[in-house]
């Protein structure tokens, strides 16, 4: 959808702010342009809808040559946003979020309609906050209508500049859930520009990770994190990497490992003989369709009745997908030793445990797997040394 094909961008005083760059965003993904302040991420952003002239080389979008456009009508095809918002502080919410449409002749009550849904779609009913003008939002809410000002036209391509840059840690978290959401539905080609590599990793399909004016790495999240391709990107993505690594591993069911299991009409002293059987001191809780119910321990058990007597709450639990990051903090959040997957959130069907052993395992296989370019279920990991 978007190709850079041998792009540079040189100022008269013989700076290249971008040289000889070449890569390409498919349709539908989300590409992440990463870097310090300098490194010529917004520039090559800019190009794309020609606020900044490409020096040489070629930039296609959709396979036409941007050069051959007007500019301006360029500009009314690409979605546009940026740290600051930029909203129209005369103009109401609607207003700002029709700007586009307006600006392509659609009739006004066609671009109000569209605008009203739009707002609808990030979050801010067109009702309470429509009439608003932009002084009377928050900077969270400021920004969820520069997202939808964007994609009022319902563009195919979205270029984005720090767009969650000004707000704070907070609600620019839940602004890159809801957007991560929205980009899940809509499948929009997107350019995001930020400097905070975790940002990056979030968000991206694939991550360009720049150094002074070229790529120094363009891949998928997990391999900028686990291989770095040089010195440069392993020092910028920074010696924490394998934390941040966390975020973007899946659980998937062979990081599992297989507890001992009761059921709620079990017999408590039969159940509780056949842990002890098995040196276990706990177990997971099924019901009779194998869904996740609880856990009890084995001492508890023994004293008679059935195991639905005294079956615990389960908290510490997740779907397979989650990442590892979520298990991690799962297990600090209910000082867990181990938690609970399942299936999937919405039918609870259990599938396994995740320990810390098991989570760190799964890490390594995951950059092994990248490392050697195979799935995760061929790595076969040698045994840590014991200490």
């Amino acid at each position: 959808m978007i190709r850079f094909e041998h792009v540079t961008k040189r100022y008269p005083d013989g700076t290249n702010a971008v040289n000889d760059l070449s890569f390409e965003a498919a349709e539908g993904e989300l590409v992440t342009l990463v870097g310090p302040s300098g490194c010529g991420k917004t520039t090559t952003l800019k190009m794309v809808n020609r606020l900044i002239e490409p020096t040489a080389g070629r930039i296609e979008v959709d396979g036409a040559d941007i050069m051959a456009a007007d500019p301006v009508q360029l500009r009314r095809h690409i979605g546009y946003c940026i740290q600051n918002v930029g909203l129209f502080p005369h103009k109401t919410v609607l207003d700002n979020t029709a700007t586009v449409p307006h600006l392509l002749g659609w009739p006004r009550e066609k671009r109000l309609k569209r605008a009203a849904e739009l707002l609808d779609l990030v979050g801010l009913d067109p009702e309470e906050h429509g009439r608003r003008y932009p002084d009377r939002l928050s900077g969270g809410q400021r920004q969820r209508v520069g997202v939808a000002r964007a994609l009022a036209a319902d563009p195919p391509v979205l270029l984005m500049d720090e767009p969650f840059g000004a707000v704070d840690p907070v609600v620019r978290e839940h602004l890159q859930n809801e957007f991560l959401k929205l980009q899940a539905r809509m499948r929009k080609t997107v350019l995001f520009v930020t400097h905070d590599i975790e940002e990056a990793v979030r968000l991206g399909d694939r991550i360009a990770v720049f150094g002074d004016g070229r790529i120094e790495q363009f891949d998928s999240p997990a391999a900028v994190l686990g291989a770095p391709a040089t010195p440069y990107v392993a020092d910028f993505v920074g010696a924490d990497r394998g934390l941040k690594r966390l975020s973007v591993t899946e659980i998937e069911r062979g990081d599992l490992e297989e507890p001992p299991v009761v059921r709620l009409d079990d017999d408590a002293r039969s159940a509780a003989a056949a842990l002890r059987d098995r040196g276990a001191r706990w177990a997971v809780v099924l019901d009779e369709d194998g869904d996740l119910h609880g856990w009890v321990g084995s001492d508890e058990i023994a004293k008679g009745g059935a195991v639905a007597d005294y079956a615990r709450r389960m908290d510490a639990w997740l779907p397979l997908g989650a990442s590892l990051k979520r298990a991690f903090a799962t297990m600090l959040q209910y000082d867990a030793g181990w938690i609970a997957v399942v299936d999937d959130e919405e039918s609870g069907h259990f599938v396994g445990v995740l320990t810390p052993a098991s989570l760190h395992e799964a890490l390594r296989r995951s950059i092994d797997a990248d490392a050697r370019a195979v799935a995760r279920a061929e790595v076969e990991l040698d045994s840590l040394p014991q200490v």
